[in-house]
């Protein structure tokens, strides 16, 4: 999948070259969703610390791009980014940012727990901000579908950070699957450490005094209100589906790219999984619904977009658990590197990659010298998935290309997220039912409508599709 050539505006290059500046244009002459030719582009952090701090960082390293405003709930993760950009206007509610910056902002990071990724993405983009969202791009399967139509209106440029969508490896993967050296792809196996935070634990308790310069409520914003607990923060929120996706919603935007980017796939039409749960004995199944399991395995079905017969099967492992390791592979090969790998199985191959998509090899990989590799024929981001994002919103919508739009990373998402719609089905207990079969009929192969995006023949699985916002809260094309 070739992207076409970055057009950035003259004035980069102007400014990289030492050459003198162009004519200033005010911005209310330039209009939503277009930056002047004579200015920075002026991005706002929504989410200042942790993965928002490193992503401000990315950004900031272009000579083209200024911060000028961030908003945070806690102070204390905002410190070193406001440290670092004291001039740029601080808030702990990004409503308020938005609303207050809206004509000084002119693209918006998001860098929030996954719970607040569409509220946040949303209100900037209707605002005609261009966005760079964390993966995964939403929290739930309805919110994915809500960004990427929102993508087709407000026509502002969008990327997810999922990195390795702009590596050299996923681009290297299609161009050796491209040229037909594995055959027709027919099945795929993905895999990844995560988690590395707790998960299949029970639900915190205990009574704790709300720190000062934490905004909890916000914090907590369209998930329910509970009461404070150090127990989720800064990054065990990840192991807890209010907040979290969990290790699928954590990874699989990284290590199945290549899966969605090189492969004639867009929804599944089936998912089953197995799930790990804490049991007491045999027959009483004690597992916590409200975290994440501590490992799964998730099988998909994907009809062929290209009109070819078959479908292609994806299936997923997390927790320590691994596929089974491919006859071609020596015994002293890595099977992918410590975060993770794919698998693709071929016709007439196999082809093995690390996470991210890097590291692309033909098994056997002695094949890697014996077999006449193809030429380079899709365009490198030598800038990188953080500068690429940057020169395209400068150069505008529609004038430049960026690797994970949310026209790709929304449907990719999407399908992700029907994984996490199949544990937490998979998870379903009913106390009123006796019956050991009847209290376990969440474990079985769901079917999955996309166009309507709902489970057809389990009906209690499809609460899972859109979660209920606190009052307070909406998403609202």
């Amino acid at each position: 999948m070739s992207n076409k050539n970055l057009q950035r505006r003259k004035f980069i290059k102007a400014g990289a070259m030492g050459m003198a500046a162009f004519t200033i244009v005010p911005r209310h002459v330039i209009g939503r969703g277009h930056v002047a030719p004579s200015d920075k582009l002026r991005i706002a952090g929504i989410g200042a610390g942790g993965k928002g701090e490193s992503d401000l960082a990315e950004f900031f390293k272009s000579p083209n791009v200024e911060i000028v405003a961030l908003a945070d709930v806690d102070d204390r993760s905002a410190a070193k980014t406001r440290k670092l950009h004291p001039k740029a206007n601080y808030y702990r509610d990004f409503r308020v940012m938005l609303e207050k910056e809206k004509d000084v902002i002119d693209a918006c990071s998001i860098s929030t727990p996954d719970h607040t990724h569409a509220v946040a993405t949303l209100a900037a983009m209707q605002l005609g901000k261009h966005v760079y969202t964390q993966k995964p791009l939403t929290h739930d399967i309805y919110e994915a579908r809500v960004l990427t139509e929102a993508a087709k209106k407000y026509k502002v440029v969008t990327q997810m950070g999922n990195q390795g969508g702009s590596g050299n490896g996923v681009r290297r993967t299609q161009e050796l699957i491209n040229a037909g050296l594995i055959g027709e792809v027919t099945n795929v196996q993905c895999w990844t450490n995560r988690p590395v935070w707790p998960q299949g634990i029970p639900t915190p308790t205990g009574n704790f005094q709300t720190p000062n310069e934490l905004d909890w409520d916000l914090w907590l914003g369209t998930a329910k209100k509970i009461d404070y607990n150090p127990a989720y923060l800064p990054f065990n929120w990840r192991g807890w589906w209010a907040y979290g996706t969990g290790s699928l919603g954590d990874m699989a935007c990284h290590i199945m790219d290549p899966v969605f980017r090189c492969l004639p796939i867009l929804y599944p039409s089936d998912v089953e999984c197995s799930v790990a749960s804490i049991w007491k004995g045999m027959w009483d199944d004690t597992a916590n619904t409200d975290a994440c399991p501590p490992s799964t395995i998730i099988h998909l079905t994907y009809p062929r977009t290209d009109g070819k017969k078959g479908d292609i099967k994806v299936s997923w492992y997390d927790g320590g658990l691994l596929p089974q390791r491919p006859d071609e592979l020596l015994p002293e090969e890595a099977f992918g590197n410590w975060d993770g790998g794919v698998l693709f199985v071929g016709t007439k191959g196999k082809l093995l990659a690390d996470c991210y998509g890097a590291n692309p090899r033909l098994l056997p990989t002695k094949l890697m010298k014996e077999t006449k590799l193809p030429a380079e024929t899709i365009k490198r981001v030598p800038e990188g998935h953080y500068l690429q994002w940057v020169n395209a919103c400068i150069a505008g919508h529609g004038n430049a290309q960026t690797s994970s739009p949310f026209e790709f990373a929304g449907p990719f998402t999407e399908s992700i997220l029907i994984g996490n719609l199949a544990i937490r089905s998979w998870m379903m207990k009913n106390p009123n039912l006796k019956g050991w079969e009847d209290k376990y009929l969440g474990r079985k192969k769901l079917l999955w409508d996309a166009k309507n995006i709902r489970i057809t023949n389990f009906e209690p699985a499809n609460q899972f599709v859109k979660r209920d916002y606190r009052e307070g809260w909406k998403l609202e094309l």
